[in-house]
């Protein structure tokens, strides 16, 4: 498994996201697809940014009970995207569900990881908002846990966190880290962040930035200064 670097394409139109994928006219970099487009476009969005040849993160973060999970994951893996998600906290049963409906009848499906905490949640907001009153990193190693013996391939965790999920979960358990943002750059509503250099040294396999190349003056240029920073 290669470490790449996923672009949040944070869009509201198909009309804006191609305008922005049309500058990528050698490299087609894996992408986000999120609620916003997704629930802007439907899943039209998808087969067309698949059929230009991108690799695709569907970033829905299901959580619901086990059967419509189960039911949501069979239409989801018909897309044919790489990967997508949910919420940890939907419980084992959830999670196992998930699986159970994404898997293809030749037995093949996409990587699916969970969400532990999101990376605008600190401590003191899960205590007050969540009632959750453990430390927020076993918190989120728990959740990674229960993630891995559902039979998830990994997590969406905090780059600070994804060390310490590999301790946790082994190696071999994807972590997807959002929150990276440059040395030089505006963190903006994240709590929890990284470098993409800083990624890459405690070990994250997929890096999600958005507004750093989005937002650029220059996207492919931020984008390629990334997986500098990431992959090579």
């Amino acid at each position: 498994m290669g470490k790449d670097v996923i672009i949040a394409c944070d869009f509201d139109s198909a009309e804006k996201t191609f305008a922005f994928l049309d500058k990528f006219t050698g490299k087609k970099p894996f992408v986000k697809i999120g609620m916003e487009l997704y629930y802007a476009e439907g899943p039209s969005i998808v087969k067309e940014i698949k059929a230009r040849g991108h690799k695709i993160f569907l970033d829905l973060k299901l959580h619901d009970i086990p059967n419509t999970v189960k039911k949501a994951m069979a239409v989801l893996s018909r897309l044919d995207v790489d990967m997508t998600n949910l919420h940890a906290a939907g419980t084992k049963r959830m999670m196992e569900a998930a699986i159970e409906g994404l898997t293809r009848p030749d037995g093949t499906r996409p990587m699916l990881i969970a969400v532990t905490q999101l990376t605008s949640t600190d401590q003191e907001s899960m205590e007050n908002d969540l009632l959750i009153k453990e430390p927020i990193d076993k918190v989120v190693m728990h959740y990674a846990s229960c993630a891995k013996e559902s039979g998830l391939d990994g997590v969406v965790c905090s780059p600070l966190e994804a060390e310490k999920v590999h301790d946790t979960c082994g190696k071999g358990f994807v972590t997807v880290t959002p929150g990276v943002r440059f040395a030089d750059g505006d963190v903006g509503d994240q709590k929890r962040v990284m470098t993409p250099e800083q990624a890459k040294l405690i070990g994250s396999d997929y890096i999600v930035v958005g507004r750093p190349i989005t937002a650029a003056a220059d996207p492919v240029a931020a984008y390629e200064r990334c997986v500098a920073e990431f992959v090579d």
